[in-house]
């Protein structure tokens, strides 16, 4: 096994955009070819566009595209920058008259930072593409992650900077990648040896607090879970050449959020919108359980790049510089 980068994947394009005053951004991948696709949503609070294409009875075989986007549910408007983009270069279902890109995203909320005003919209959308173009991808305060931020459980002050992740490997002619935007009520730690490398702090902002005892302090009952505890979710896709329809990639996306479980804790909250992608770009055979197994190996060495790549911001302390 060996690391290679995201882009190294054959089939695909990555591209971000971002508003780094407004504190926020969002990234693109581009599949002109198509890709079989799959969607995992553990979460209780999804931000998400066309997420019904992705079920194994829905008709469409492929999508052109997943974006990956801050701005919470205002920045589902940056697709249509991603759709527009696409239809210009004759990318999409074919209807005869024109052909109808296929486009799926998710988001995650980043408005407490910067311009809540402010979100990915149509232009921003179509940027990411345009600097797909070039794969101008970045770990860190880009794209998607830009406004991201974890351990967000009481004091907004108390939270570290997110961001966003990439890790792939290739075994053979088999690759097999993941990208996510880190945007977590829970803490993050390395999977390998259990340390905590960001989240929760202490008041003096230089040392670990602990969200999970913080959430075990209290069971009283939360009456309304969307006041004061909407500010996350974790939204990724691994992405593979390997060759699988969709009903195979709903399972890899599955085993992907294993990943998830890895290196974030507490994961999965109704407070959070934790969703993965798992899109097939090629056509090497391979088995699905290994390719799952290793979807959320990738993952979550791809959440710990996140946090480990972001730069202080808005605030909030980077990893790097705890």
């Amino acid at each position: 096994m060996k690391e290679i980068k995201i882009t190294e994947i054959e089939n695909i394009r990555i591209g971000s955009a971002e508003n780094k005053e407004a504190g926020t951004g969002c990234t693109v991948i581009i599949c002109e070819r198509g890709a079989a696709a799959g969607l995992d949503v553990r979460g209780g609070g999804p931000a998400s566009r066309e997420s019904e294409l992705l079920k194994p009875m829905a008709a469409a075989d492929v999508i052109q595209a997943v974006l990956l986007s801050g701005g919470s549910a205002f920045g589902l408007d940056a697709a249509g920058g991603v759709m527009e983009y696409l239809e210009e270069r004759g990318i999409g279902f074919d209807v005869g008259i024109t052909k109808v890109p296929l486009v799926c995203e998710s988001c995650l909320f980043d408005l407490m930072v910067g311009d809540f005003k402010t979100r990915p919209d149509k232009a921003m959308g179509y940027a990411a593409c345009e600097g797909a173009e070039k794969n101008n991808y970045q770990d860190g305060n880009f794209g998607a992650g830009t406004g991201a931020s974890v351990g967000k459980l009481g004091d907004k002050s108390l939270c570290m900077k997110g961001g966003i992740g990439s890790y792939a490997v290739q075994i053979g002619d088999l690759k097999v990648g993941a990208i996510v935007a880190v945007n977590a009520r829970g803490d993050i730690y390395d999977w390998k040896d259990g340390k905590k490398v960001a989240g929760l702090l202490n008041a003096d902002r230089k040392t670990f607090a602990d969200t999970e005892e913080a959430v075990y302090k209290s069971y009283e009952v939360i009456k309304n879970k969307f006041t004061g505890a909407t500010e996350n979710t974790t939204i990724g896709a691994v992405i593979t050449n390997a060759a699988f329809p969709k009903s195979s990639l709903c399972k890899i996306a599955g085993m992907a959020h294993d990943g998830y479980a890895r290196a974030i804790r507490p994961v999965h909250t109704s407070s959070d919108g934790d969703s993965i992608y798992a899109l097939s770009v090629g056509d090497v055979k391979a088995d699905q359980d290994m390719v799952g197994t290793l979807g959320a190996q990738v993952m979550a060495e791809a959440i710990l790049r996140a946090v480990r790549s972001a730069e202080s911001a808005y605030g909030l302390v980077g990893a790097k510089d705890l």
